[in-house]
């Protein structure tokens, strides 16, 4: 079984995400959408959130899991015996960061390949701070992200205005 992961912090997950999941999901026998855990990122939504969201936009993935981990990439992959770390790019701006940091879990974990793909067309602009801006100033992100995620961020959204007054 090639098990491969596909690391993020997915906040929120956008339909490029599900884009990329779902193509890893063909290549490979088994895939970990891995909620990567960074300190000094406060999102918009818990890691507990992220890791529901991904699930349910997810079901239909029988292949599929969901996690999260606070540790080394390279470590999980070890820890898990992926065969491959798979990562979405939608610019050239992307690949600079994510070749940079393929040779270093290359260099920390010498048994993992990175993969790329390429993100489709119609998602190339979209990003999870595209769809948090959006949802901030009051738009609609329905064409941007998994329809059973809508209402999370649209409740979270207005808890947080209703804070900040």
């Amino acid at each position: 079984m090639r098990l491969a992961i596909c690391p993020g912090s997915f906040d929120p997950v956008t339909n490029g995400h599900l884009d990329v999941i779902q193509r890893a999901a063909r290549l490979f026998d088994r895939v970990v959408v891995l909620v990567a855990v960074n300190m000094g990122k406060h999102g918009m939504f818990t890691v507990d959130e992220r890791c529901e969201m991904l699930r349910r936009a997810t079901t239909h993935l029988p292949n599929v899991e969901v996690a999260a981990y606070n540790g080394l990439l390279a470590d999980y992959a070890r820890e898990r015996q992926a065969a491959a770390i798979v990562k979405g790019l939608r610019a050239m701006s992307d690949f600079e960061y994510e070749f940079q940091m393929a040779l270093t879990n290359r260099k920390l974990n010498s048994e993992v390949e990175t993969v790329f793909l390429t993100t489709s067309t119609e998602y190339m602009y979209l990003s999870s701070s595209l769809v948090k801006e959006v949802a901030r100033l009051g738009g609609d992100v329905s064409e941007f992200v998994p329809a059973c995620v809508v209402n999370d961020i649209l409740n979270k959204t207005e808890r947080t205005e209703k804070n900040d007054r």
